[in-house]
This record gives structure tokens, sequence and C-alpha cells, in this order.
């Protein structure tokens, strides 16, 4: 099995990934929203609207 961020080959202590650094990027990734899984879900939708909304009303 390959590493999911570099390719390399994968380390049984840090599986899937070949090393700490490249398990840190991949949660990174995710924290920061990097990763997402798409939806058609009208109420996802709606949520993730008034949630932008929100956003651009706070003050700077």
């Amino acid at each position: 099995m390959s590493c999911p961020v570099c390719k390399r080959k994968s380390d049984a202590a840090y599986r899937p990934f070949c090393s700490k650094r490249c398990a840190d990027v991949d949660l990174a990734k995710w924290m920061s929203g990097s990763y997402a899984i798409p939806s058609d879900d009208p109420e996802d939708l709606d949520a993730a609207e008034r949630a932008l909304e929100q956003q651009q009303r706070k003050p700077h």
C-alpha cells in the first residue's frame, strides 16, 4: 500500500501513511476543510448558505 499523501511505501506504525509528517499533513487537510464530501441534500445546501451569509456579515 502506498501513502495517500506522498505515494511512498506505507509504514505499519503510521498506516496508511509513510510517516508522522504525512499523517499530520492529512489531518491538517481535514481540519482546514480541504477535504469535503459533496452533498445534494437541500438541507445541507440551505445550512451552508446561511453559514456563508453569517460569515459575510461579521465585521473584519
